[in-house]
């Protein structure tokens, strides 16, 4: 078979062409640190590290979604604790005023400015808020929760955040389930709760007939109670607070840990996020990431490669008539 000049040409043409080709890919490696620089270095590797940065945006929203559930429910559980001591407070005040033997009118009169004293904080800690947000107002956030006289102004809503892909968590508690024991039980959450479902409570005039009723007790209404039944000398009144003390707080206990449980969640949630994290940043280092010793070795090959394409093209074209006129 004849081999021409020509084509001789076009062979030296193509090696010295590819050669270059692989050492211009090889030096943008080494640039760039990158051995998947285009979609056409690895398509399917391409395909796979744009799933993985689509994670990580995904994964990043989801973080800043749990941080700001955190902030809400941390500062909602500093909220109830707060009641929770105020109550606490206010029956050791019921508890010293219970008997005529221990009390005076006195005495009586004395306790009841500071019965005040704990309404009126128990108000300001009701309506504590984040920024403009006010936390136990339900969807009700513009505006306080709780009017001076201890009326509850929001509404039941739950604030849905998503934390994971089809993993939703609620960022706040209505302040109707935390100042209530039976917060079902009427449209403000001071009434009666009658369930269909549970024992024997209470009867209530909210209670419809024939319909198994529990008497709901309000922490205000409870401190205010007592507040009255001070200013009166209501001994009886006094003593029967202590029960109503024991439920309210009970209550607000049990808020306390259906938040501790929420906020043990989000930390899980949020280290499974990191780990999800890292472990795609690895996988996308070994799709994406140029092994630089490899890469320099490789360099160095390719431009040996090089410089014998071009030394053996000189022997490979033969001398014409214009080389012997030079």
């Amino acid at each position: 078979m004849r081999v021409t000049q020509h084509t001789n040409f076009d062979t030296i043409r193509d090696s010295i062409h590819r050669s270059k080709s692989r050492m211009e890919g090889l030096q943008q490696q080494s640039a760039t640190l990158r051995k998947l620089n285009t979609p056409s270095d690895d398509p399917i590797g391409a395909a796979k590290v744009l799933e993985i940065r689509t994670d990580k945006v995904n994964n990043d929203q989801f973080q800043m979604n749990t941080r700001m559930a955190e902030t809400f429910l941390e500062n909602t559980d500093h909220i109830i604790g707060e009641l929770a001591d105020i109550v606490v407070r206010a029956k050791e005040i019921a508890l010293g005023q219970a008997s005529g033997a221990s009390s005076n009118e006195g005495t009586r009169l004395g306790v009841a400015e500071e019965v005040t004293q704990l309404f009126q904080q128990a108000v300001a800690t009701a309506n504590r808020r984040i920024g403009d947000r006010y936390l136990l107002g339900g969807f009700k956030t513009q505006r306080p929760p709780v009017d001076p006289e201890g009326r509850y102004t929001g509404d039941d809503g739950q604030t849905m955040v998503e934390i994971a892909k089809d993993v939703f968590i609620s960022s706040n508690v209505p302040g109707v389930e935390v100042f209530n024991t039976h917060p079902k039980s009427s449209n403000d959450g001071r009434s009666v709760y009658s369930p269909n479902t549970l024992g024997r409570g209470p009867a209530s005039e909210g209670a419809m007939d024939g319909e198994l009723a529990y008497e709901n007790v309000n922490v205000f209404d409870e401190i205010q109670n007592l507040r009255i039944a001070l200013l009166t000398g209501d001994l009886d009144g006094v003593r029967n607070t202590l029960d109503r003390f024991d439920q309210v707080h009970s209550k607000l206990v049990a808020c306390r840990a259906k938040v501790g449980s929420r906020l043990q969640g989000l930390q899980s949630t949020s280290q499974a996020l990191e780990r999800h994290n890292v472990t795609n940043a690895q996988l996308g280092s070994v799709l994406e990431d140029a092994d630089m010793a490899q890469v320099v070795s490789d360099l160095t090959k390719e431009e040996t490669v090089f410089k014998s394409a071009l030394a053996s093209s000189q022997r490979l074209i033969q001398p014409t008539l214009l080389d012997f006129l030079k």
